[in-house]
């Protein structure tokens, strides 16, 4: 991964997204990469400031939800391009996504979190999420994101 483009970089430089953005200089700038185990999945991995901590040494639940989200959200991009055989994924957005906070997260390790495909459908797709700190599962998380259309506010988002 290291000296390799993320699909946030390749598809949506331009993003201001929060979570993934790659232009959002005050964001977490996630950077997300094809897993090699399995068909539609991503992988990544992300290093907390002090600022994302919800007291001293552990991570706020709401950076978790976002790596999740944000992450979770990807997948279902690639995942539905593929699907397709596109060149580039459709602008997808949220539908609902629910995070389990399985133990307290700690704030100085390196967190690593897989996605991947539970459904996949036409414009949408189930993403099941995990996250782990020193090979510890921290949160885990399930979500639909579903492809918009034009006319959608998010539609042209990643361009």
């Amino acid at each position: 991964m290291e000296g390799e483009e993320s699909v946030q970089e390749i598809h949506a430089p331009n993003s201001i997204c929060f979570g993934c953005g790659p232009a959002n200089k005050d964001g977490l700038r996630i950077r997300s990469f094809k897993r090699k185990d399995v068909e539609h999945g991503l992988k990544m991995s992300f290093n907390t400031e002090d600022h994302h901590q919800a007291f001293p040494g552990m991570v706020n639940g709401g950076i978790i939800g976002t790596l999740l989200d944000c992450h979770g959200n990807w997948t279902a991009a690639m995942a539905i391009m593929n699907l397709h055989g596109d060149s580039e994924p459709p602008c997808t957005v949220t539908a609902n996504y629910s995070v389990q906070l399985r133990r307290p997260t700690p704030h100085g390790a390196e967190l690593t979190i897989t996605s991947e495909v539970i459904e996949l459908l036409d414009d949408r797709a189930s993403i099941r999420m995990e996250m782990f700190a020193n090979e510890i599962l921290c949160a885990r998380g399930e979500g639909l994101f579903v492809a918009v259309k034009e006319g959608h506010p998010a539609y042209h988002r990643w361009n």
